[in-house]
């Protein structure tokens, strides 16, 4: 799909569907389990997700469409990264289902203090994902590499090879703390360990098809944490 191919207008029809759905089955998974509205950290936690994505919607449909777009393709080419987005899909369902269960039934007791320094980390992490739609007008949603394609080597990629799964894995380890559960960590780490084997395969397929990135990668040393990997 071509950026060609979809008007302004098109393409936020799409992304309204998407979030049509999306949104409330988000809060059909926070609050069901629950068993109540009366869940703060749930509300604190949309607002924090849904206020700042709202003007980086705008942004994109506004400054770069076309990466918009590349956002929501959702078929993988790669046999490995079907496989590594089922079993995600699967611990992200969990991540997002228990902290619901852990508010009704009383099984963490998550600080209020802690649940806010949660709530800011996630931000963060969105903000440098944010950083990233604004330095890479290629960074699709699934793994491939178009024609014309460049490498992208300045801004937060001057730091680490991957910096959104950097942001992303901020935003899943203290979503479970922001949602008041420490259960829920458990698959929210599990997401993190799928995003390591998503970097491997990704950049397999880098070398292979984007000329330049075998430079970049020596370049460029750490993938997702600076001084450590």
């Amino acid at each position: 799909m071509s950026t060609s191919q979809l008007s302004k207008s098109q393409l936020l029809r799409l992304v309204f569907s998407r979030l049509i759905v999306a949104f409330p089955v988000l809060m059909v998974m926070l609050f069901l389990p629950a068993g109540t509205f009366a869940y703060w950290e749930a509300w604190v936690y949309l607002a924090v997700l849904i206020i700042p994505m709202s003007f980086v919607l705008v942004y994109l449909l506004n400054s770069v469409p076309e990466l918009l777009e590349r956002r929501m393709r959702l078929k993988e080419k790669e046999t490995a990264q079907k496989l590594i987005v089922i079993v995600a899909f699967f611990c992200f369902f969990l991540a997002f289902l228990l902290p619901g269960f852990d508010r009704r039934f009383a099984w963490s007791q998550v600080p209020a203090v802690a649940v806010i320094v949660a709530d800011i980390i996630v931000l963060f992490g969105y903000g440098i994902v944010f950083l990233v739609f604004r330095e890479n007008p290629y960074a699709s949603r699934i793994i491939e590499v178009e024609p014309g394609q460049k490498v992208i080597s300045s801004g937060p990629y001057a730091v680490v090879r991957h910096p959104m799964y950097l942001g992303e894995s901020l935003m899943f380890i203290f979503s479970p703390l922001a949602l008041g559960s420490y259960w829920a960590m458990i698959p929210a780490l599990g997401v993190v360990v799928l995003l390591v084997a998503r970097i491997r395969n990704e950049e397999r397929v880098m070398m292979r098809d984007l000329k330049g990135y075998a430079e970049y990668m020596q370049k460029t040393m750490y993938r997702l944490i600076p001084g450590v990997w």
